[in-house]
């Protein structure tokens, strides 16, 4: 059932691109927000015309610069202080996602911190896709709406119509991940098994399967600097395999990434536009997730649920 008060969609500097995609998918436009900025770099953005009431929807990724963070809190706290009924933060790509655990003495929780901060700001609900783990959900203490970058993946792999299909985790971490995708095709999965010296560089790995002869997809969550997947392709096609792609939902792609991919033996690097991409590339596909949000975000208004916007198996 529709609510009686009405919704309005705003977006952060950082994801303008995506919500206007989104805004178009919703049937409506984008509101009029506007950043502010004084010499020395401090923000302060305002509405422009009054949310009141309204059910508000704040569009913006976290990626780095933290200033795309910061901005959103800074829209959340005007927002709330403006009257807005409720505040929804519809955040695509999850910054600090990565920082989930302790993993080693003396190191912060970055994912917890942030969402305490949304919290602290006002927010009284969030919505991502392909959190970097399920469990961070978790960390808040309103509702999360954890929509599944699978809703975009699958139909376009299954318009490749590959056959011998395989499916690949490049890391123990990400079987669960793998496995999930590989049942909507009935496929087999191997996995890649790293050891790294330090953040961002592997000292070695090997693939725990038979991939002799298949067409293998490798499936993550997010790439940085591509040295994973692409190590992990080249390892799959030393073991016999017909071709390698790679499925990615947040293309972070930091550093020499792009040259890394363009020079791997990947068919191709399949992400979406949760984080725009830096420069084009032959081997990158990008596939949007605006129609998927732009669901969710009217069964949210309408108090209806969001399962079916998942992909049954």
């Amino acid at each position: 059932m529709a609510s009686s008060y009405s919704v309005k969609l705003f977006s952060g500097t950082a994801s303008r691109y995506l919500a206007e995609k989104i805004a178009y998918y919703y049937g409506k436009p984008l509101g009029t927000v506007t950043l502010q900025q004084f010499s020395d770099g401090e923000m302060s953005p305002y509405f422009e015309e009054s949310v009141r009431g309204c059910d508000v929807f704040l569009i913006q990724s976290t990626f780095p610069p933290a200033d795309n963070l910061m901005e959103l809190l800074l829209m959340i706290d005007a927002a709330k202080r403006a009257s807005a009924k409720y505040v929804t933060v519809v955040v695509p790509y999850f910054g600090y996602a990565r920082q989930d655990r302790k993993d080693k003495p003396r190191v912060a929780i970055a994912a917890k911190l942030v969402a305490n901060l949304l919290s602290a700001a006002g927010a009284s609900r969030l919505m991502a896709c392909d959190l970097h783990a399920g469990q961070i959900q978790g960390f808040f203490d309103f509702p999360v709406d954890h929509l599944d970058g699978s809703a975009v993946f699958v139909p376009y792999f299954r318009s490749l119509k590959l056959d011998n299909l395989i499916i690949a985790s490049p890391d123990v971490g990400g079987v669960s991940r793998a496995r999930a995708f590989a049942k909507y095709f009935g496929a087999d999965i191997v996995v890649c098994d790293k050891h790294r010296k330090r953040a961002n560089e592997i000292a070695s790995m090997q693939v725990i399967g038979d991939v002799e002869g298949a067409n293998v997809v490798l499936i993550d969550d997010l790439v940085d600097t591509a040295g994973t997947i692409t190590k992990a392709a080249k390892i799959i096609m030393e073991k016999g395999a017909k071709s390698v792609r790679a499925i990615t939902t947040h293309p972070i792609l930091s550093g020499s990434a792009y040259e890394t991919i363009n020079n791997s033996v990947l068919e191709e690097l399949v992400v979406t536009d949760t984080i725009p991409l830096k420069q084009e590339s032959p081997k990158i596909k990008v596939l949007t997730v605006a129609e998927l949000f732009a669901k969710a975000i009217r069964n949210v208004h309408d108090h209806e649920s969001i399962s079916t916007l998942f992909l049954q198996v």
